[in-house]
């Protein structure tokens, strides 16, 4: 269980280092999780053929890979959306959210029960959200993308946790991210009509960060926690999770000087936010039952 908890963080750590990178890169959200679904899946599909890895499983599974990579396309479309509206901070707080929505969703569609304690963890965590959305009108959209993002994490990771035993990690991985990969292509031209990009092609520099972002926050973030999804429930996945936001918005702090942007209410927030995380790991720990 230790082992779980301690990949699982590693992931967490790694994906606090997306919303900077989609800071940095400049392209429109769409085209950004587009070209980073791409090169994580020709990655994966090169390495794994390499190795003679690939898992051949049943198509009814195979469909139900493909669905459930869909909605994280849509989550990193949203996420993504919320950062460049708004900036990294708000986007990586709002995805704090997921909490409340996976404890409602997870025993609605798998046998577990429902706990009136990750309800109330979760709803601490909104009302952190709260307090940031009542504080600066300017944010708001990039806010309600944001809890939107969250609650199509909630649903991929909920569902995740249903199929995590079909194939090894990477074969999962490389399945549900085909299906983003592909949802993405076919709707792309009808993306960037309404949203149109002054550019299709990435930078050089763009490139480098698409590398990381791909590579490092991807392929072996997503690794690590498919395989602690294996010990742990999705709901202290993703409340693990929150400790994102906690990377990610330093990072911000650091980069971007986004604290001069923020004010009292953003901190009461973000302290309400944390206190769920650490008050849903005394429960792990105490009770060695996730």
């Amino acid at each position: 269980m230790k082992q779980a908890l301690i990949k699982l963080h590693i992931s967490v750590f790694l994906a606090g280092f997306t919303g900077v990178l989609g800071k940095l890169i400049d392209m429109n959200e769409g085209l950004l999780v587009w070209y980073r679904i791409m090169l994580t899946v020709v990655t994966l599909f090169a390495w794994l053929s390499w190795k003679k890895k690939i898992t051949r499983i049943s198509a009814s599974n195979v469909w139900k890979l493909l669905g459930i990579g869909c909605l994280i396309a849509m989550h990193w479309v949203c996420f993504y959306g919320s950062i460049k509206i708004a900036n990294v901070s708000i986007g990586l707080i709002c995805f704090a959210s997921v909490g409340l929505f996976t404890a409602i969703l997870e025993p609605m569609l798998t046998t577990r029960k429902l706990s009136w304690a990750e309800i109330g963890l979760g709803l601490l965590s909104l009302l952190g959200i709260y307090l940031i959305f009542h504080f600066d009108a300017r944010f708001r959209t990039g806010i309600l993308l944001g809890i939107a993002s969250a609650v199509l994490g909630a649903l991929f990771s909920v569902l995740n946790k249903k199929n995590v035993d079909v194939a090894e990690p990477q074969t999962l991985m490389l399945y549900e991210l085909s299906g983003g990969l592909l949802i993405l292509t076919i709707g792309m031209p009808l993306y960037l009509y309404y949203f149109p990009a002054v550019s299709i092609l990435p930078t050089w520099s763009d490139w480098g960060w698409l590398l990381i972002l791909s590579w490092l926050c991807t392929v072996y973030a997503m690794d690590l926690m498919l395989q602690a999804l294996k010990k742990v429930s999705a709901f202290t996945q993703n409340l693990t999770l929150n400790l994102e936001p906690v990377y990610g918005v330093l990072l911000a702090f650091a980069l971007y000087n986004e604290n001069k942007d923020l004010n009292t209410s953003f901190y009461a927030g973000f302290f309400l936010i944390a206190l769920s995380v650490v008050l849903q790991m005394l429960r792990v720990v105490r009770k060695k039952n996730v």
